[in-house]
């Protein structure tokens, strides 16, 4: 592991960034204000999604944020850089004309591979239609059933790679963990915006809700070319406030003001790491693999102390009650253990269940 600084540019970066995406004090009690206010959440990890919800809202629980998604207050697709977001369905026509046939053109390779071309596409969108007319929801695997009835194979990585394809071309949501709706049945009124009125709308969003941030961030988040990502931005920077910190230039909310010194504890997937291309900042200029072991794309949850990560945490479920471990990249003192065991607390409000803490290594 690197040496660990956590200088006072990152740590203002840090402050900054925590109240930005709401995580320093709560932003709503509805969590589709919530995603709205973010644009788009990572939602890979549906469980730590949920809590990366639960986490902004003043008294959010699991049951009660997976109730709005499965009403259609958000939806859940691959949305950008090929993995999945929680996404207001409003929002979710206009950013899939921005970023869906880039992903999909990604993909193509692939799809030469598994031997799926556009008559098979569209063979799936016809299948997929008429399995869900009428609003109907229908699991991963009856949907996947159909496909195979219809003459559609799904062996291999084949059934994968055509939900995805239907995501990206704005056929298919998910509106629960893995079950399906077809899009047009969850939007009522899509917001359809001429492209350099997208961009503007896509880097406005970013930077508002992530800022203080770079264009080089914007990009690596949005999927979008690093030319759009500059367009965007030069067409939002007239509300945006600009801070130069290092020779860097970081565009955010005009008249944020940085969080108070806090512990949080974070599901692996949440944009506090996941929402820039740099991560150096939270991570005191360490490497990344102290949170993604191995580097197998696998992040893990983490212990943010004052906006530095200091350690990870996991959950382990049992029948009436829920047990959290962390380990700490150092020793840290008696105070931020026992912040930790209230921010643990919170974690049970929200899973509506109490929490044990061991204090791990």
């Amino acid at each position: 592991m690197a040496d660990r600084d956590f200088s006072a540019a990152r740590r203002r970066l840090t402050a900054l960034r925590l109240t930005a995406l709401g995580i320093s004090r709560p932003v709503a009690d509805d969590p589709a204000e919530v995603v709205r206010g973010l644009l788009a959440l990572q939602a890979q990890d549906y469980p730590g999604a949920l809590w990366s919800l639960g986490l902004r809202m003043t008294s959010g629980t699991r049951a009660s944020i997976e109730a709005a998604h499965e009403a259609g207050g958000f939806v859940r697709s691959w949305t950008m850089r090929g993995t999945l977001h929680f996404v207001c369905p409003e929002d979710l026509p206009w950013m899939l004309a921005l970023t869906g046939q880039r992903m999909a053109r990604s993909a193509a390779g692939r799809h030469r591979d598994l031997e799926l071309d556009a008559q098979q596409f569209d063979r799936a969108e016809r299948i997929a239609s008429e399995r869900m007319a009428d609003g109907t929801t229908v699991s991963r695997a009856e949907l996947l059933a159909a496909f195979n009835a219809g003459g559609l194979p799904t062996t291999g990585q084949r059934g994968a790679h055509i939900l995805v394809q239907l995501a990206h071309t704005a056929v298919t949501v998910l509106v629960g963990q893995t079950e399906y709706a077809l899009l047009d049945d969850r939007v009522s009124a899509p917001r359809l915006l001429e492209r350099e009125d997208a961009l503007q709308e896509f880097a406005l969003r970013y930077f508002l809700a992530h800022g203080p941030a770079t264009v080089q961030d914007f990009a690596g988040w949005s999927s979008l070319t690093l030319t759009d990502a500059r367009a965007g931005l030069a067409a939002a920077r007239d509300r945006l406030d600009e801070l130069e910190i290092e020779g860097t230039s970081y565009y955010l909310r005009p008249g944020l003001e940085a969080a108070a010194n806090a512990v949080h504890l974070l599901p692996g997937f949440d944009e506090y790491l996941l929402g820039y291309s740099d991560r150096r900042a939270p991570l005191s200029g360490a490497d990344t693999e102290v949170i993604v072991p191995g580097g197998n794309g696998m992040f893990l949850s983490t212990i943010v102390v004052n906006g530095e990560v200091v350690g990870s945490w996991r959950r382990t479920a049992k029948a009436k009650k829920v047990d959290v471990t962390t380990s700490a990249f150092r020793e840290l003192s008696p105070t931020t253990h026992a912040a930790i065991a209230r921010a643990a607390k919170r974690y049970g409000r929200y899973l509506e269940l109490p929490v044990e803490v061991d204090g791990g290594s």
